[in-house]
């Protein structure tokens, strides 16, 4: 039983030195593929993009001709492969929307933040093999995977792990499945379950359990048989266990020199990638800050030797400048407050030159150990610097000729009319901030004047379509509350053919147009003076030809008169024409004199007083007519205007009112002030005889146009009303109906 016991212990020193050979072979290769996956994800730039992907490939694959293949997997999706030869079908691969274990397992490799393996699995390009992704942040932010891709018989030939390498011994591949959790064997042997003396690892980066199994059963009987005829095979046995155990240090030793080229080869690798990446790398004393290790792109980019730069510190190579800022970050890291640094920051090479660097600290210490080591990976970024500086500096000039134009320069997303961009001139002309016009998306429109909002919106619906350059003019309320005329010049900018973006140039018009509208107002006025001027020429043409007319007549009458009576008849008659000639010279002084005044006094005027005084002052007539008088003037109305044109006005219409009153019924006058269109206005109604507008309506306010054939009626009143309304800024209207009554409306200016 001992001797049974003695060789069950034998065999499992065998099957643990199979497997702890086995297990160092793998996490050699582990290593190797790590430093491969790391050297890769190193050529991503800060903005997620490779440099030099396909020549850092190259040397990697030359340098692991184990590997099937090198990936970069940004967001998920295989974008970059090398080489690309027989790898086609694996591009652009979404893993995320790959099968659930793809899924199940990327994910898991994201939450661990470490390189992990999936597979055994069935490979797009053809074959099974294994895929180990190392998941790639930037600035704490996940970008991608950095993947390398393994066929499986190439990984089992360099574990060592070939199940007709040993006689006695077999070995078993499994995976644990993420999705069912049940175990999956990709090597195997027929009915393993018979044999019972076995060992197996785990490795945790793939999650793989490896056993190795002792098949031959009948090697204990052989032993158990040796005791009973031990006395007489005792010296063959010797013999064999002397040959064997030489045998087993011969091959032991083999091993060992094998063991040994293999541990200076990858240590020749990992030198050759270290010293050649393209980027610098360096280990420094994480306690004295002196550089351990450099790299040959470190020493190149600060210009020093590797002798030169070990044991010298780092600090000393930093910008003056930037050595408080850097300061503060390590004390940071240090105190495992932050587990990476990311920054950038000027180096003084050996020259003096000043360089811009983007460099990554990493630490070569466990959370909780005490800092020893770490790692700087540093990228030149001097070349981005400058490009960055002279684009800051055009965007300058350009910000600096825009603030030039007399104009607000601006540029807004298609509706809700979004400001993506408002020059200073905003400032200047409507009084805002440009952080103030950016604080709502509707600013623009929200301020447009209440007019043109619903006209300007449906110009740009209508327009923009068409991709036409537009060209508007509108008012907008300014900061302090006044209107500013806009004319607004707009471009539409298109991508991929359809309209995206706005981008125009608002010019401030408002002298421009109040220029118009005074230019307007002179002109109405001019055509006004015209109409009047012609009106009045007509008068004196016509009026004055009458009495002159007469009198020549009259005075041809006394010369030629055949008695002193006659011609004394004439004289008289002579008078009367005088007379009315004097009295049309005052009629038309009194023209010129209203629509020539520029000296007319205003002030507030109660409208209701006004028309009490009136009515006390044809009193007589109303009690005479027995007029029914209907005054719903509110007592508070205020119109600003001539005391002596209210007067006039007012008498003229009443007295008018009475005067041509309907035979057949009382008069009735209705006197009554409302407010249309912000004027105040006046109705005078009544129910006298009517006025046929048809027929005299463009004479109505003419000058001695009388319709009615009253005896008394001169045709004077209604135009000096007009006349006298009008030099006020207001207007007259009338409305009538004949054997109905007329209504007359004064519009009072504002």
């Amino acid at each position: 039983m001992q001797r049974y016991e003695l060789f069950k212990e034998n065999k499992n020193r065998e099957i643990s030195s199979i497997l702890n050979q086995v297990e160092e072979n793998i996490e050699q290769s582990l290593k190797n593929n790590y430093t491969v996956s790391l050297t890769l994800a190193l050529t991503i730039g800060e903005k997620g993009e490779p440099r030099n992907f396909n020549s850092v490939a190259e040397k990697l694959i030359r340098s692991n001709p184990q590997l099937q293949a090198v990936q970069l997997v940004p967001d998920g999706v295989i974008k970059y492969i090398y080489p690309l030869k027989g790898n086609e079908k694996a591009l652009n691969l979404d893993l995320f929307k790959s099968v659930p274990e793809t899924v199940s397992e990327v994910t898991k490799a994201i939450k661990s933040k470490k390189m992990y393996y999936q597979g055994p699995v069935v490979l797009n390009q053809g074959g099974t093999g294994l895929v180990g992704r190392l998941p790639v942040f930037i600035n704490n932010k996940f970008w991608g995977f950095s993947a390398i891709v393994i066929k499986l018989d190439t990984f089992f030939k360099s574990a060592g792990i070939d199940n007709t390498k040993y006689k006695d011994y077999q070995f078993r591949f499994s995976k644990q499945n993420s999705t069912t959790k049940k175990e999956e064997f990709f090597l195997d042997f027929e009915d393993p379950s018979k044999f019972q003396q076995s060992k197996s690892i785990v490795f945790p980066d793939g999650d793989w359990k490896l056993y190795v199994i002792y098949v031959n059963r009948f090697d204990v009987w052989f032993q158990l048989i040796s005791t009973v005829v031990f006395g007489l095979s005792l010296a063959i046995l010797s013999s064999y266990l002397l040959t064997r155990l030489i045998i087993k240090q011969a091959d032991l030793q083999q091993m060992f020199k094998q063991q040994g080229k293999l541990l200076i080869n990858t240590e020749s690798k990992f030198k050759g990638i270290f010293d050649n990446a393209a980027i610098g790398i360096a280990r420094v004393n994480s306690k004295t800050g002196e550089l351990l290790e450099v790299n040959k792109y470190l020493c190149e980019f600060l210009g020093f030797t590797a002798e030169e730069l070990i044991n010298k510190k780092i600090k000393t190579l930093i910008h003056p400048d930037d050595v408080e800022e850097e300061s503060r970050l390590f004390k940071l890291f240090i105190n495992g407050e932050i587990r990476q640094i990311n920054d950038e920051k000027r180096y003084v090479s050996k020259t003096g030159d000043v360089k811009w660097g983007s460099v990554i600290i990493t630490p070569l210490w466990k959370t909780g150990e005490e800092p020893t080591n770490h790692i700087i990976i540093l990228e030149d970024s001097s070349a981005r610097k400058a490009a960055a500086q002279v684009l800051v500096e055009s965007q300058h000039r350009i910000q600096s000729l825009i603030n030039t134009i007399d104009g607000i320069v601006w540029e807004s997303y298609i509706e809700p009319y979004e400001s993506i961009f408002i020059s200073k001139k905003v400032e200047d002309i409507l009084g805002y901030s440009v952080k103030q016009w950016k604080s709502s998306p509707t600013f623009w429109i929200d301020h447009l004047y209440p007019e043109d909002r619903d006209m300007m919106v449906e110009y740009l619906n209508n327009n923009i379509i068409k991709k036409k350059q537009l060209d508007a003019e509108y008012r907008i309320f300014a900061k302090d509350g006044s209107i500013v005329w806009i004319r607004d010049i707009v471009s539409v900018i298109e991508e991929h053919g359809q309209p995206v973006k706005l981008r125009g140039i608002m010019i401030d018009i408002t002298t421009q147009k109040q220029a118009e509208v005074a230019l307007n107002h002179s002109f109405n006025l001019v055509t006004e003076q015209n109409k009047r001027l012609l009106n009045f020429s007509y008068i004196v043409s016509h009026n004055l030809r009458s009495h002159a007319s007469n009198i020549q007549g009259i005075t041809e009458l006394i010369e030629n008169a055949a008695s002193a009576k006659e011609r004394k008849e004439m004289i008289q008659l002579l008078k009367t024409v005088a007379e009315n000639l004097n009295e049309t010279l005052l009629n038309l002084n009194n023209v010129v004199n209203i629509q020539s005044s520029i000296d007319i006094v205003l002030e507030p005027l109660n409208l209701n007083d006004y028309i009490q005084r009136t009515l006390s002052t044809l009193n007589a007539q109303i009690l005479n007519r027995k007029v029914a008088i209907i005054n719903k003037v509110n007592e508070n109305v205020l119109i600003n205007y001539n005391r002596a044109y209210l007067e006039s006005i007012l008498l003229n219409l009443i007295s008018n009112a009475i005067r041509y009153s309907h035979a057949d019924r009382d008069p009735v006058i209705s006197l009554t002030c409302f407010e249309e269109n912000g004027q105040q206005v006046l109705r005078v109604s009544d129910n006298g005889i009517g006025i046929d507008l048809k027929k005299y309506g463009e004479k109505m306010f003419g000058m001695y146009q009388t319709f009615n054939g009253n005896a008394d009626a001169r045709g004077y009143g209604l135009f000096i009303t007009k006349n006298q309304i009008e030099a006020m800024g207001g207007k007259i209207e009338v409305e009538s109906q004949v054997n109905k009554g007329t209504t007359f409306k004064i519009y009072f200016k504002s």
